[in-house]
């Protein structure tokens, strides 16, 4: 019994995004199926609201207490990734231009504005917040990812406030507004937990050093607000009033763009000294201010992309987090190994 309960531990540990994805889709369907649950369901909302936030600010507090601030300097990483989103945020642009003008808008959902909006959302949103944390999984530069983050929280409060109103004729955004409310929302998300982490440090040093002393503590967290994500994420797709062919067109777009920003991360990466950090820095987004950029400015249908995006790159986690592991292991002699496994038990 002891064994048995030690491997689904086990497994749980190895599998905790997809877990995690799995946890959040079955709980919203099931409240959506089972009508007596509706009560229950209603009560328990508002609490996620304040759950959410809560975990992604302690995912981000507790990896920014391992952080050297002495290394979150600009590298040569942080352009050539920045300058390659700007590159697919063009292209994008250019496709869905030329399709409004077209007669093609029409012809299926492969051919539809909205879902290349869809895709853009997912190009044009900052580095996730939590990709810090991946990165520390996989053994990559905390510190750098860090700065990067901060980079592209940057470029994309000035990229959206120009970009969406060429798009949309509606959209009558105010430059200044946009950028003030787009730094404001991640100044809450990134900014704080990084100030509290550097005050930490300096100030509140042995707790500071417990807290890192725990190597998947900002990963689990990330784990239960990867879960509320997910059950919010299938709730917009439910819910959603576009056809079936064009969710379907959406969710294999973003499946085909986060491996095609992954790769494009990774050359960049392999060139400029930086691999791991620079693919992570193309490929995870925050999609979490993606959804609220396509709500804000394009559409409803626009945000399932982001939300189909989120589940795709934390499948994509779980397999590179699978392949690093697997990799460490062949690396450690047999019986540094078996020692190893015999502490884990």
């Amino acid at each position: 019994m002891g064994k048995e309960l030690s491997n689904i531990i086990q497994f749980l540990k190895n599998w905790t995004l997809p877990v995690a994805i799995a946890i959040g889709t079955a709980s919203y369907l099931t409240f959506y199926y089972v009508p007596a649950l509706d009560g229950l369901g209603n009560r328990i909302g508002p609490l996620f609201d304040v759950l959410f936030p809560l975990f992604v600010f302690l995912t981000l507090f507790i990896t920014f207490c391992k952080v050297d601030f002495h290394q979150m300097l600009p590298h040569r990483w942080h352009t050539g990734v920045l300058a390659m989103q700007m590159l697919l945020v063009g292209l994008n642009i250019g496709i869905i231009l030329w399709l409004k003008n077209s007669q093609l808008s029409t012809v299926n959902s492969l051919t539809s504005p909205l879902l290349w909006e869809a895709v853009l959302t997912c190009i044009i949103g900052p580095s996730a917040s939590a990709a810090p944390v991946v990165v520390g999984k996989l053994g990559g530069n905390i510190s750098t990812m860090t700065t990067y983050t901060l980079i592209s929280s940057l470029a994309s409060a000035l990229m959206i406030p120009l970009v969406f109103p060429i798009l949309e004729q509606t959209a009558h955004v105010d430059f200044l507004e946009a950028f003030l409310i787009i730094l404001q929302k991640v100044a809450v998300v990134l900014l704080l937990p990084l100030v509290l982490g550097w005050i930490m440090q300096h100030y509140v040093k042995g707790l500071c050093r417990k807290i890192a002393a725990q190597p998947n503590l900002s990963f689990y967290c990330w784990g239960i607000s990867l879960s509320i994500t997910t059950g919010i994420t299938v709730k917009n797709i439910v819910n959603s009033s576009a056809t079936l062919s064009l969710l379907l067109a959406i969710a294999v777009a973003t499946l085909a763009l986060c491996f095609v920003q992954f790769e494009l991360g990774r050359l960049v990466g392999r060139r400029l000294g930086e691999e791991i950090n620079a693919g992570q820095a193309l490929f995870q987004k925050n999609t979490a201010l993606s959804i609220w950029v396509a709500y804000m400015y394009l559409s409803p249908v626009a945000s399932i992309g982001a939300g189909c995006y989120v589940l795709w790159q934390n499948i994509i986690n779980s397999m590179e987090l699978w392949q690093y592991r697997k990799k460490t292991i062949a690396n450690i002699p047999q019986q540094n190994y078996s020692k190893l496994n015999t502490k884990t038990r």
